[in-house]
């Protein structure tokens, strides 16, 4: 389960991500909070159009990140990058300390981010495959999810007690300096090198080709298994990860609850995410047919979660919505990464981060519509509408387009057969 750990750059890296992870998450659950409670009079429209504010131009710009990412050194572009979102953090949370922070304030600084992480995500998520051989591949990516994920188990946790005792201003400082952790550990990799007896070898920067980032969309659409894949993706970046929006609405409108028990919920679905996150590393071949069973799990858990009638219901089916919407997406993101070659890698990524935020920029500002017209539950209900839609293609994509046959194992298991496909 954590063989990747052995090697001791990756293991810098994990404890870097580990702690600008949680920073992250932190700042997600207080950017929610301020925006809903502090500056607004609980709009869910404005928290909707923060969402499509911070994604829409990781969506835009996303590409040349991507293209970026395959001809520069990655380490590089990650270190400048988490040097802006360090200083990006540190003026969120001086403003908020002072009081003179106004809603724009949080507006303009939320599309620097998403600027910044255009940059950022296709470079660190194609930079593990420089840190492990390709034995152990899979392993990483899904401890680099784990650490996504049991920061997800401590960030809203800690954000919610923050805001509570000392106002949101103290969560925005722990998140500029969870910064520095991960680019001191980029910054000792290159020492690292010498104490390892393989070290591992960046990939050389590509040259400029024509095609550019088609190329990598090419590479997908002329291979039905990536292409479902990614559509599943982009269903599940559009439709079912707007925590930030739902369950903020759920705690505040319908169940009445505070900043600790809104930074609860976070915390109680990262233990699910984290289990998913875990039990993907163990597997030794990422396989379709777990996104398929997983993709169902998560549609099911939705559709009970809108239905939930108190609080700690709602929290409670967050351990399976996160286990199973983090098992999609890591076994889905470990078939892409070992199906690409080395010199595709960055762009098929920033496709692949374009495909996690869907038509989020869209679909956010509409989803505090449907909060404010039709209320709470109403949010949670689209999502759960159409991640079983998505499952529904899949089971028609699989089964009937495809021609895959399910046949029966020992035991409870079931395998999956692609014709010419081995």
């Amino acid at each position: 389960m954590f063989s990747s750990l052995t090697i001791p750059n990756y293991r810098r890296y994990f404890i870097g991500c580990l702690s600008g992870n949680i920073g992250t998450w932190m700042s997600v659950t207080a950017k929610s909070w301020l925006v809903l409670v502090e500056l607004t009079k609980g709009s869910a429209i404005t928290l909707g159009w923060l969402t499509t504010v911070m994604f829409l131009p990781q969506f835009l710009i996303q590409p040349l990140g991507g293209m970026v990412a395959d001809r520069f050194p990655k380490r590089r572009i990650a270190m400048i990058t988490q040097s802006l979102l360090c200083m990006s953090a540190t003026t969120l949370s001086l403003l908020v300390v002072t009081g003179h922070i106004r809603l724009w304030h949080v507006f303009v600084l939320a599309l620097f981010d998403g600027a910044i992480g255009a940059f950022d995500g296709p470079a660190r998520q194609s930079f593990v495959s420089e840190l492990v051989p390709g034995s152990l591949l899979t392993n990483a990516i899904a401890l680099n999810s784990s650490s996504w994920n049991a920061a997800r188990l401590f960030g809203p946790a800690v954000a919610g007690v923050l805001i509570a005792l000392f106002g949101t201003g103290h969560a925005f400082m722990v998140n500029a300096a969870s910064f520095l952790v991960l680019i001191f550990m980029l910054w000792r990799m290159d020492s690292a090198l010498f104490y390892i007896s393989r070290p591992a070898v960046p990939a050389r920067p590509e040259r400029r080709e024509r095609g550019g980032l088609l190329d990598g969309a090419r590479y997908i659409l002329a291979r039905p298994q990536l292409a479902l894949l990614f559509f599943t993706t982009f269903m599940m970046g559009t439709f079912g990860f707007n925590y930030s929006i739902t369950n903020t609405l759920m705690s505040t409108a319908v169940f009445h609850k505070g900043a600790g028990e809104y930074g609860m919920l976070g915390s109680i679905m990262g233990v699910g995410s984290l289990t998913g996150a875990l039990l993907a590393a163990r597997r030794e071949k990422p396989r379709t047919r777990f996104v398929f069973v997983f993709l169902g799990g998560f549609a099911l858990s939705l559709v009970f979660s809108a239905m939930s009638p108190d609080f700690w219901v709602f929290a409670a089916i967050m351990i399976p919505i996160g286990l199973c919407s983090v098992s999609v997406m890591v076994v889905s993101n470990s078939i892409i990464q070992m199906d690409v070659p080395t010199n595709l890698r960055g762009r098929v990524m920033a496709l692949w981060g374009i495909a996690t935020l869907g038509l989020t920029p869209v679909v956010s500002p509409a989803l505090g519509w449907v909060g404010d017209q039709f209320g709470a539950r109403a949010t949670v209900w689209v999502g759960a509408a159409a991640i079983t839609v998505t499952f529904l293609y899949m089971a028609w994509n699989l089964f009937g387009k495809q021609h895959i046959r399910v046949h029966r194992l020992k035991g409870f298991h079931f395998g999956v057969e692609y014709p010419g496909i081995p």
